[in-house]
């Protein structure tokens, strides 16, 4: 279990880009973007908020992901055009929201799993872009009454905020105290960060 704020601190310090990632190939590309990006005249800092959770790593299909991660984020699972749904996660709760995407495309057909591996570069670029940012680019692939399901170990405000995107409704995961003794399942059933607890989510959205 991880510190709360420290994604809102990635996200809000001048001259730092802050990455979250969950597989081993995204720290590869983050690593070797960051040693450019320390050295350019007009770079700055990078913090990499990791987990020693041991994860079981995806099979790529192609190259076109990382060029979408380096912005931000990709679409793990791609949404069908227009869908009315999709989850958003980070880093080491990847592996719940697979099995919350896997138990709930059955009900949703064609439901989008977005993997938002640097909330500081989504937000950053939609707060220069709008309209035109990554972020926007992403979630157009939803239909524009969609519901977002957000879900990341630390503050719910580093992914909530993607509702604004594009007015969007959001069920925003995270967490909110700290202190509890347990292995992870446990953690992630109190907090509420489990898959049942993003299906629950997705229930409460489509009440």
């Amino acid at each position: 279990h991880q510190s709360i704020s420290s994604p809102l601190i990635g996200m809000g310090q001048p001259g730092l880009t802050y990455f979250e990632p969950a597989w081993a190939d995204e720290l590869a590309a983050i690593m070797e973007w960051s040693f450019a990006h320390l050295q350019a005249d007009d770079g700055g800092s990078v913090y990499l908020r990791l987990t020693t959770r041991p994860l079981v790593q995806p099979v790529r299909d192609g190259e076109a992901w990382r060029a979408d991660m380096l912005r931000g984020g990709y679409w793990l699972k791609p949404p069908s055009p227009h869908v009315e749904a999709a989850i958003v996660a980070t880093g080491a709760l990847m592996p719940e929201a697979l099995d919350a995407w896997a138990i709930l495309v059955e009900d949703v057909p064609g439901l989008g799993l977005l993997a938002a591996v640097s909330p500081d570069l989504l937000h950053a670029g939609w707060q220069a872009e709008g309209a035109a940012s990554h972020a926007a680019h992403l979630l157009g692939a939803l239909a524009p009454d969609a519901r977002l399901i957000t879900a990341i170990d630390g503050s719910a405000g580093a992914l909530s905020w993607l509702g604004s995107v594009r007015g969007q409704r959001v069920a925003a995961l995270g967490t909110s105290r700290f202190g509890q003794t347990g292995d992870l399942p446990d953690q992630y059933r109190l907090h509420g960060l489990d898959a049942d607890a993003m299906v629950d989510a997705a229930a409460r959205l489509f009440a």
